[in-house]
C-alpha cells in the first residue's frame, strides 16, 4: 500500500482499536499492546508517535533495535490483544498464549493476524518529564505509584503491508 493511501480514524484507532507494538527481528523480538499513539508528519516523514512505559519488557526491545512494527487487528482479537498488554514476554511466550502467529518481515516481525501492519524505522526516543504534564495527566502515573512516565517513541513509516 502507499504510505499517502492511508487512511484511518486518527483519534480511535490507538484508543479504541489498540495495536501491537512488535519491536526487534527474527531471533529477538517482543510485542505489547498500544493504545496511546498518533500518526502524521515530523521532518518531512511519515511517523508514529508510540508511548511506551520503561519498566515493559518491549522498551528494552525499542532500545535495541531500530525496527518497530505497528499492527492492527478485527475486533474478533481483542482478547488476544490483551493478552499483549497483561502479561510479560520476560515470562511467557505471548503469542502462543494469544494464538498469534509471528511473521518475519525483512525489517521486523509482525502477526499473520494483522489486518494492517505499518512497518517502521525508529528515529527518537524520549523519556517524557512528568513535571512538564498537566496535572489531569498526573493521574495515569498515580494509580500504582509509578514515578516513571512514558517514553515517546517517534519511527518513521517505511511500508505499510
Amino acid at each position: 500500500m502507499n504510505i499517502q493511501d492511508f487512511q484511518t480514524h486518527p483519534f480511535t484507532k490507538f484508543d479504541k482499536e489498540w495495536a501491537l507494538l512488535t519491536a526487534g527481528v527474527k531471533d529477538d523480538f517482543n510485542s505489547m499492546t498500544i493504545s496511546w499513539g498518533g500518526m502524521g508528519t515530523l521532518w518531512h516523514k511519515p511517523v508514529v508517535f508510540l508511548f511506551v512505559k520503561p519498566v515493559r519488557y518491549t522498551y528494552e526491545f525499542v532500545e535495541r533495535h531500530d525496527e518497530i512494527t505497528v499492527s492492527f487487528y478485527d475486533k474478533k482479537y481483542r482478547k488476544a490483544l490483551s493478552i499483549f498488554g497483561s502479561k510479560s514476554g520476560r515470562d511467557m511466550n505471548k503469542a502462543k498464549a494469544a494464538g498469534l502467529t509471528p511473521k518475519v518481515l525483512e525489517n521486523g516481525v509482525t502477526y499473520e493476524e494483522a489486518t494492517e501492519t505499518l512497518i517502521c524505522k525508529k528515529l527518537s526516543m524520549q523519556k517524557l518529564d512528568k513535571e512538564a504534564f498537566p496535572k489531569e495527566a498526573l493521574q495515569f502515573y498515580q494509580l500504582k505509584g509509578e514515578e516513571l512516565a512514558h517514553c515517546l517513541v517517534i519511527a518513521e513509516v517505511t511500508e505499510i503491508i
